[in-house]
């Protein structure tokens, strides 16, 4: 009798989810696969969308882009908004292209929101009202973010169990859209329509088993984008005039502690370990969401990831 191969009933496209904490390793793995297997890589960042800002969201360099071009990097200017219903609607196209050609999409990245956007679909939220993030802004700096996040908590007790105390673009986010609309966000979260997505899905969690394998990563990486020159990236990116420390790329992790240490309001010292901090936290984060994903395959050090994630692939093309 002939055995099935996984995923054999199922007609639609395969598609391989790469996920995982901030310096777990995932890109490496990604090129790798893209180099065995007939794979076409689409970033899954909602840092790397920016163009300019290169070492401080580890994006890949030339070198590797050569082996393993990447789709939805580069898109905007760091004065540009860039949304998960954005992403969705762009990575389903660059996946539709992939798949026209006979090979596979290989998202990765570790921008959670945007892996739950592009499996699950998104509620109709408002756009960003500039009036309104500028009066949070005013609040937070006179208040505090988390006073903010007890504003928060008073409208969507939902959304503020979710959204850290130290996450200011969640909670401003939670807060606009319940100016905007009247209703809280977790509200207008609960009815998004579940658009199918027409795709057969392997997913990959790479990720360190260790916690303090992790943190020494971390902090190794953000010595080595301090080496590759990222204050000079930031003091660039704020001599273009066009810049506030409230936009979204400025408020990205490691370029809004550089930016306070640029703009004199930290010594190098606190910055460096402000940002090696917040990445910790945000690493945190990704792993909470990751373990809720009780399909993914974890990837762990031990056994050649490669060889682990290059047998489950093999197992579905």
């Amino acid at each position: 009798m002939a055995v099935s191969r996984p995923g054999a009933e199922d007609r639609r496209p395969l598609a391989v989810l790469l996920m995982g904490p901030t310096a777990s390793g995932k890109t490496e793995l990604a090129v790798a696969l893209a180099e065995r297997f007939p794979c076409d890589v689409v970033s899954v960042d909602s840092a790397m969308v920016y163009r300019g800002m290169d070492i401080g969201t580890a994006k890949p360099g030339p070198e590797v882009l050569a082996r393993a071009p990447h789709r939805l990097i580069d898109l905007c200017e760091p004065t540009e908004a860039y949304s998960a219903a954005r992403f969705r609607v762009d990575a389903l196209r660059e996946m539709a292209a992939i798949t026209a050609t006979g090979r596979i999409p290989l998202l990765v990245g570790g921008t959670m929101l945007y892996f739950r956007a592009l499996q699950t679909g998104l509620a109709r939220l408002p756009e960003a009202d500039a009036g309104v993030r500028a009066r949070l802004n005013a609040a937070a700096e006179v208040e505090g973010w988390g006073a903010l996040h007890r504003r928060l908590a008073a409208v969507d007790p939902v959304a503020a169990r979710r959204i850290h105390p130290n996450d200011p673009q969640r909670i401003q986010r939670a807060l606009e859209v319940y100016e905007l609309t009247g209703r809280p966000l977790s509200e207008l979260l609960a009815l998004a329509s579940r658009d199918g997505l027409p795709y057969r899905l392997l997913k990959l969690v790479r990720a360190p088993r260790e916690r303090a394998v992790l943190h020494r990563r971390i902090g190794e990486r953000f010595q080595d984008m301090l080496a590759a020159g990222l204050e000079a990236e930031v003091r660039g990116l704020w001599g273009r005039g066009d810049l506030t420390p409230g936009l979204s790329s400025m408020r990205c992790v490691g370029y809004r502690q550089m930016l306070q240490y640029v703009l004199g309001e930290a010594t190098f010292l606190d910055m460096q370990d402000k940002a090696i901090a917040a990445t910790r936290q945000l690493a945190k984060r990704q792993l909470t969401w990751l373990r809720a994903e009780r399909v993914g395959i974890w990837i762990f050090d031990e056994g050649e990831p490669l060889t682990q994630a290059a047998r489950r692939v093999e197992s579905e093309v």
